[in-house]
């Protein structure tokens, strides 16, 4: 007697089940500490590609992960430091709480300006890079400091975002001059003075973002990055009035959401601004016409290479350094676009300077190079399909849904690790959504074969709810 197959359904669910068993199968791995990510990979700190050993260390100020004041073990908030060959030199975790690390700049006498923050304020110090012992420390009641400068012997220049007025619903946001000696601010330029009020949507708590402040043209002007306008602006301290602006508010084209601008000149004096263009997954370098223009010289990368990056810096020997924050890593690459080193730093790094080559930028403009367009990040150690989204991306590259998937596949490189486990991996992640929506699915395929069942089970309830 020839057996009956079983009916097509049961044939579909029975393959439906696999795909979500084989889609849930390396994170419960990885949960065993059985292949994929071991639960301690997202702390690793060390070398990726190194074609180019570095001249000197590359110290690396480590954002880390916390939600509502408590921090994560496993993605920590810390500077450290590495050496030429990508080895760790040493590991900094400060014992005054920092729930973030943001900038980190090299100071002439060899040590470093730190910027911490935890939920009381903002934490500024001078650190002895050698005994990781502090020279001399201010507490400042500003929240979420991401920048701060030295502007002379006396003053330090303050990037002082989420600064709210509750007595005018509007914002305080600015950049000030803070008088250590004093202890006092004794300048500041607010961003409500110099923008119309319904700029990005209107006042908000975290209105301006303004994330950067340096000091440019001899100490004459501040060149700042409200992130949240789009735009890079330089001021003049003495007038206030705003003297450069690369970008405007919207034009997501020119910059989207950008860290970090570093000012510099070309050989033949024309001001040059070299950004890392957050929300676009590029480095981006523009540079002032005979005209007046702000014009693209230079770019590179892509969500297939860089996701969320917050830092670049040009250094003397015409390479450019990058802060790959949500790849947590830091890498040096060629103008052609080619990584020479690269260094892991989890758990999203924000700044990394290079000892020797000076504060921010120092080094030759692309147009005095001879180079120009835009160029692929390419000879990570891990490969273009380190992560999920970034395989993702460069999947689609040259295809008719190359546009709508990169863009998916950047905003999930920017967005997901802030809620993915520690213990779980990009690709680990990405299958436990991919189970999750399957099931989704399945159910509202279900419902809809059997809704005249349901459809009956629910008249029949309100019936005996009736008769009661």
């Amino acid at each position: 007697m020839q057996r009956s197959l079983p009916p097509r359904r049961w044939l579909v669910r029975g393959v439906a089940l696999l795909l979500v068993l084989s889609l849930l199968a390396p994170a419960a791995g990885a949960a065993l500490g059985v292949g994929g990510d071991s639960a301690d990979s997202p702390s690793e700190l060390g070398p990726g590609t190194i074609d180019q050993p570095a001249d000197n260390a590359t110290i690396v100020g480590i954002q880390g992960y916390h939600f509502q004041g408590q921090g994560n073990r496993k993605k920590p908030a810390r500077v450290v430091s590495a050496d030429g060959n990508g080895t760790t030199n040493w590991v900094y975790e400060d014992a005054l709480g920092a729930r973030w690390f943001y900038d980190v700049d090299p100071l002439p006498n060899g040590n470093l300006l730190v910027v911490s923050t935890n939920p009381d304020g903002t934490t500024v110090y001078e650190l002895n890079r050698d005994n990781r012992e502090r020279v001399w420390q201010e507490t400042l009641p500003y929240h979420d400091t991401h920048d701060i400068d030295v502007y002379n012997e006396t003053h330090l220049a303050i990037a002082n975002m989420r600064q709210w007025n509750e007595s005018c619903e509007c914002s305080n946001d600015r950049v000030v001059l803070y008088d250590r000696t004093e202890g006092e601010v004794d300048w500041e330029w607010t961003f409500r003075n110099h923008y119309p009020n319904g700029t990005d949507g209107g006042f908000a708590k975290d209105w301006t973002h303004v994330n950067d402040v340096e000091v440019i043209r001899d100490g004459e002007e501040l060149l700042l990055s409200p992130r949240n306008f789009d735009q890079v602006i330089a001021v003049n301290i003495t007038t206030k009035e705003i003297t450069e602006r690369l970008g405007e508010d919207g034009d997501h084209s020119t910059l989207y959401e950008q860290h970090n601008p570093d000012w510099l000149t070309t050989e033949d004096g024309d001001p040059t601004i070299l950004v890392a263009d957050s929300e676009n997954d590029r480095v981006i370098e523009y540079t002032k016409n005979d005209d007046g223009e702000w014009e693209h010289v230079w770019s590179a990368g892509s969500s297939a290479s860089l996701s969320w990056p917050r830092d670049a810096d040009r250094l003397p020997n015409g390479n450019t350094m990058i802060v790959d924050s949500m790849n947590h890593r830091v890498i040096e690459i060629t103008p052609e676009g080619e990584i020479v080193w690269e260094y892991f730093a989890t758990w999203a790094p924000y700044d990394a300077e290079r000892i020797g080559t000076g504060d921010e930028s120092n080094g030759p403009t692309m147009r005095d190079l001879g180079v120009s367009g835009h160029t692929a990040v390419y000879g990570s150690a891990g490969g273009l399909s380190a992560t999920f989204s970034s395989w993702l991306a460069a999947s689609a590259q040259g295809t008719a849904v190359e546009g709508p998937v990169t863009e998916f596949a950047g905003l999930w490189g920017r967005l997901v690790p802030w809620f993915q486990p520690a213990w779980l991996g990009s690709w680990e992640f990405a299958g436990v959504v991919g189970a999750a929506l399957l099931l989704v699915g399945w159910g509202v395929a279900e419902g809809f074969r059997e809704r005249a069942r349901i459809a009956d089970g629910v008249r029949s309830l309100r019936e005996r709810a009736g008769r009661l």
